[in-house]
């Protein structure tokens, strides 16, 4: 493993994979308005060579966690589905970042992750962006900050809101499951952060 001690920060950024902004049964495009801010939050991080991890969703057919959602099949280990989007996958490889992948809704459960929380005991600040925030994003922030309480970690924890996104439907309406969602990680004394340098949500 590398040396994690040397970071001070750690950038994560979840599920901006094609599966769920490009392609497949519940891709939303409109996530892609997203990029340019992830971009932006990205090359400052490579800028102060700070730690970037970037999750990927990524199942087997026979994951149950299809069930879950129509019985939709996506981001299946080995096709586009599960690859980052092209923008980001120059990233990939590069030596401050790391790449996990989880079969579940909590990026806290992928294989390595809380391996690396562990390791890197020096980073006092994380900042979180991707999709889906009231899926994936609000199940790994709460759960992780749920770990490092146990461990007596403080740490402050940032959701930027204008690089994060969820899908919109029939049934499912984006503006209000994000506000939700926003709430409830309020509530955990995470910051929302609704674009750089301003606090919508927070100490």
């Amino acid at each position: 493993m590398k040396n994690l001690k040397v970071y001070k920060k750690c950038l994560i950024i979840v599920d901006m994979v094609n599966g769920f902004v490009r392609e497949g049964g519940l891709h939303d495009t409109y996530i892609e308005h997203t990029i340019k801010r992830q971009q932006e939050l990205i090359e400052e991080y490579q800028k102060e060579k700070e730690l970037i991890i970037f999750i990927k969703d990524s199942h087997e057919l026979n994951s149950v966690e299809h069930n879950r959602f129509g019985t939709i099949k996506h981001c299946i280990n080995g096709t586009t589905e599960a690859e980052l989007i092209d923008e980001f996958k120059k990233y990939e490889g590069l030596v401050n970042v790391l790449v996990f992948k989880k079969n579940c809704t909590s990026f806290r459960e992928a294989p390595g992750f809380i391996d690396t929380i562990q390791a890197s005991s020096n980073i006092k600040e994380f900042d979180i962006c991707g999709c889906c925030t009231d899926i994936c994003i609000v199940n790994g922030v709460i759960s992780t900050m749920n770990y490092l309480d146990q461990i007596n970690r403080e740490v402050e924890v940032r959701v930027h809101e204008d690089a994060t996104e969820t899908f919109n439907s029939p049934f499912h309406n984006r503006d209000e499951y994000s506000q939700a969602a926003y709430l409830l990680m309020k509530q955990q004394g995470v910051k929302i952060v609704k674009k750089l340098g301003e606090m919508k949500y927070g100490k």
